[in-house]
């Protein structure tokens, strides 16, 4: 297997985007991405998706976008697994390069979400859960994450304010990001009096309906240096990619407050690239809701079953914390076009290791971990990247 590099990177601003469909969002991550990578042809194209078929009525997205940026003749696909469809076609991507099927391939995330009405958006975000054994009894994707918070906050006697902390951090750094849906900080009073969604998730608990498109271009690194030469900032090397699942209803689990799937493909990960959790500069974790944050934190070896919230109360999360994680904004503030997610996540690391992330810049990144989290907790996708 061929190492695998990402030699370009491209990204639209995420928002409520009226004006622009789905196909032009996904033409500017990828000819961003391009113009960064100095090519003009691929031989791939994988684009994540969740929701295109349920808001949108449209399937056959990899060869509809391939169409609409001109890449004729070159193998195109849609990839799915919910939340987590980014890192799933990251992961595709990164698996044709690394065995030699294909040489240049583009891996983009695209969601459109904003263009329907509420319920409906509600709706197609629940087939992320078990049809028959969950959505189909009226529980929302939100309300499930309630459920797991209410019996964590329980469990671990969790006052509802501890949790604050990784919106505060989420929001600080998104302020910094011209692509953030909400750039402005909050405080802790804000989000004691947001108005709450599904007991207890608040508003500031959950990140928002959006949409966005993002891109990387990967190459074998044994071909990085034709892509990166003069003043381009140089690869990024993919040095572990690893997914892993669990049951899909969240009470078909061993334990639900842990996820499982989470640790395994951490540690498949970090065996990859032969390195430790303590290892890491950054952890892009997949904050959709809070409460994901401190499991995630959790199951990753982070922090101690209960206590992932402390990470976020002492401090340790910010840009000059031990673990610096959501440092442009993560979903919560940057926004979470779910199928586009794990490919924001990915772009965000490659500016960080570049030292190119600006007013968010981690100093000396030389790591990072990004992971994506498929349902509530059901596929979950770890990436490490390096320099």
């Amino acid at each position: 297997m061929r190492p695998v590099s990402i030699i370009g990177i491209g990204q639209t601003p995420v928002g409520e985007l009226w004006d622009q469909s789905a196909r032009y969002l996904a033409y500017q991550a990828i000819s961003s991405a391009m113009a960064d990578a100095n090519i003009e042809r691929a031989d791939a194209l994988f684009v994540g998706n969740m929701l295109s078929g349920s808001l949108l009525d449209q399937e056959h997205l990899g060869t509809l976008v391939a169409d609409f940026c001109g890449l004729h003749g070159i193998e195109a696909a849609k990839v799915e697994a919910a939340c987590a469809s980014g890192a799933a076609a990251l992961r595709v991507g990164a698996m044709a390069v690394a065995s030699g099927f294909h040489d240049i391939v583009i891996v983009a995330g695209l969601e459109k979400m904003t263009d329907t009405v509420g319920k409906d958006t509600t709706a197609g975000l629940a087939t992320a859960a078990d049809a028959e054994y969950e959505a189909l009894h009226g529980v929302s994707f939100v309300g499930l994450n309630a459920l797991i918070m209410q019996r964590y906050m329980y469990e671990y006697d969790v006052p509802l304010d501890a949790f604050a902390g990784f919106s505060i951090n989420a929001h600080r750094n998104g302020a910094n990001n011209p692509n953030a849906m909400f750039q402005e900080a909050i405080t802790l009073d804000t989000y004691v009096k947001a108005p709450v969604i599904a007991t207890p998730i608040n508003i500031m608990d959950s990140s928002p309906v959006c949409d966005g498109a993002a891109a990387v271009i990967l190459a074998p690194t044994e071909m990085a240096h034709r892509f990166t030469t003069g003043h381009h900032r140089g690869a990024v090397q993919i040095l572990a990619s690893a997914s892993a699942n669990d049951t899909l209803a969240v009470h078909d689990r061993r334990d639900p407050l842990f996820l499982e799937a989470a640790q395994i493909s951490s540690q498949k990960a970090f065996r990859q690239a032969g390195v430790a959790p303590d290892d890491l500069d950054l952890f892009e974790l997949h904050d959709a809701f809070t409460i994901m944050s401190a499991l995630s934190l959790e199951a990753n070896g982070f922090a101690r079953r209960g206590e992932g919230w402390r990470m976020a109360h002492d401090g340790e999360i910010g840009i000059h914390g031990r673990l610096p994680i959501s440092t442009m904004g993560g979903l919560k503030s940057r926004g979470h076009p779910v199928g586009a997610t794990g490919v924001y996540q990915i772009v965000e690391c490659v500016q960080q290791l570049t030292g190119t992330a600006g007013a968010n810049q981690v100093p000396n990144a030389r790591l990072a971990m990004a992971q994506n989290i498929g349902g509530s907790g059901a596929t979950i996708i770890t990436h490490i990247l390096g320099t």
